[in-house]
């Protein structure tokens, strides 16, 4: 496993860049974001996925190692091989990918080329569980609170007896009714069980 390169860039392309590392010119496919900061003739440093097919091997490069591990995390989702994980990458920062996957935002999802509204359910409730912490936005401590509810609210909800699927449509409904700030998590998840005990 090439976890890592490190040497003198000496071609760019539209998606890859070539880094020589030891006499050895090493192709790394990236991302239009990585590529805009490798100059040819510059030392460089790439995080790297190794992908191992039968009849290629593939070498994806990222600017970090968040980048890297989330790129490898989406490939587990169904359907989704290394070009696709990359076009999300390329069309959104970890970070935003994150929240997105934790909020079941599949409008920010689908603007990834590839990824239909069916594609974008899926790898929400593929990875919801596994994306990880979701970030601090820009916008402080109102993106965490913003960006952890839902997930809180969902996972109470779980606990409680509810299906995954009857967490998920409670707390997108109560989700529509939130305009600015959130208020407390114990009042969303009230909000929902009173949503949910309609429905039982």
């Amino acid at each position: 496993m090439i976890a890592s390169v490190r040497g003198t860039v000496t071609a760019t392309g539209p998606d890859h860049a070539v880094v020589e590392v030891g006499g050895v010119g090493l192709a790394v496919h990236c991302a239009p974001g990585t590529l805009a900061d490798l100059r040819v003739g510059q030392p460089a440093w790439l995080a790297t996925s190794l992908v191992v097919r039968e009849d290629s091997l593939t070498l994806y490069g990222f600017a970090d190692d968040d980048a890297k591990q989330l790129f490898e995390l989406l490939q587990t989702a169904s359907g989704v091989g290394p070009r696709l994980a990359q076009a999300v990458l390329a069309v959104h920062t970890p970070d935003a990918v994150r929240k997105a996957i934790a909020n079941a935002d599949t409008a920010a999802l689908t603007r990834v080329p590839g990824i239909g509204k069916k594609g974008a359910e899926r790898l929400v409730l593929e990875l919801r569980d596994r994306i990880g912490p979701v970030p601090v936005g820009a916008d402080g401590a109102a993106g965490v609170t913003g960006g952890a509810w839902p997930e809180q609210v969902r996972q109470a909800l779980v606990g409680l007896g509810w299906t995954a699927g009857q967490a998920d449509q409670a707390v997108a409904a109560v989700a529509e009714t939130v305009d600015g700030p959130p208020p407390p998590v114990p009042v969303l998840l009230k909000q929902a069980i009173r949503l949910l005990g309609r429905t039982r």
